[in-house]
């Protein structure tokens, strides 16, 4: 294992946090609605986001958008792990990839959520958030790509059962922060108080911070009863009566 400097890439950082700014500035949703000749911040909630797109436009552009949002995060998560792996930080056993695929990431969710592109107006940041997560944890250990899937397929469950997509995001992102939060402390239980890995738990808690408040209006209406419904039965049966009124 290769030791390295901050003060000696620290510029590189910089560097790569303005880029994944960027990246998480692109707004898929803007773009795939207006494929369809309609803007998505006109429509339904108003949020240029996954949950949006999926109410409007059904479950097939929804998935699609989710995935294209999850790359935001996942690229900058590869990039930072691919480009200092096998590097510790001098002193240390801590990974530099430990820390910059989150530090990155972070970035990119924050491009999303306030884009300068969009008069920092954007969406909520969750498929980003989880594309990174479920990204990060499986590019170390390729199986857990599998974790996630599960873990996927539980929040589509929960959707599918209780209609509460806002809560289900909240939910999902912070089953993917404290999977990685014990993996940190198994891995860096000897130098817990070291700074990077502080930092690394800071970054983790930055991402739930970002998420939560970017969803005060929809924890409001949760608590009113009044949050909009994400009904994926409501989808499929309009989706099957279109396709009979068409045939």
């Amino acid at each position: 294992m290769k030791e390295l400097a901050f003060a000696d890439v620290w510029y590189w950082f910089l560097l790569g946090a303005a880029i994944s700014y960027l990246i998480g500035c692109f707004n898929f949703a803007v773009l795939i609605s207006g494929l369809k000749h309609q803007d998505i911040r006109h429509i339904g909630s108003g949020n240029p986001g996954t949950m949006n797109m999926t109410r409007t436009f059904g479950l097939k552009i929804g998935l699609i958008n989710f995935f294209c949002d999850g790359l935001k995060g996942a690229i900058p998560v590869l990039c930072g792990y691919f480009i200092f792996r096998g590097y510790c930080f001098v002193g240390t056993d801590v990974l530099v990839s430990d820390f910059a695929r989150y530090f990155f990431g972070v970035f990119a969710v924050i491009g999303h959520v306030f884009p300068v592109t969009m008069k920092f107006k954007g969406g909520k940041g969750i498929a980003t958030t989880i594309g990174l997560f479920w990204c990060a944890l499986s590019c170390e250990t390729w199986w857990f790509v599998f974790i996630g899937l599960g873990i996927f397929l539980g929040l589509f469950l929960y959707v599918l059962i209780e209609e509460w997509g806002s809560m289900a995001s909240l939910i999902g992102v912070s089953v993917y922060t404290v999977w990685q939060a014990v993996i940190f402390v198994l891995r860096y239980s000897a130098e817990l108080t070291n700074v990077f890995v502080v930092l690394c738990f800071m970054l983790l808690l930055v991402f739930n911070l970002i998420t939560w408040i970017a969803h005060h209006a929809n924890l409001v209406r949760l608590m009113a009863g009044e949050e909009h419904h994400t009904s994926v039965k409501k989808m499929l049966k309009k989706k099957k009566a279109k396709k009979q009124a068409q045939s």
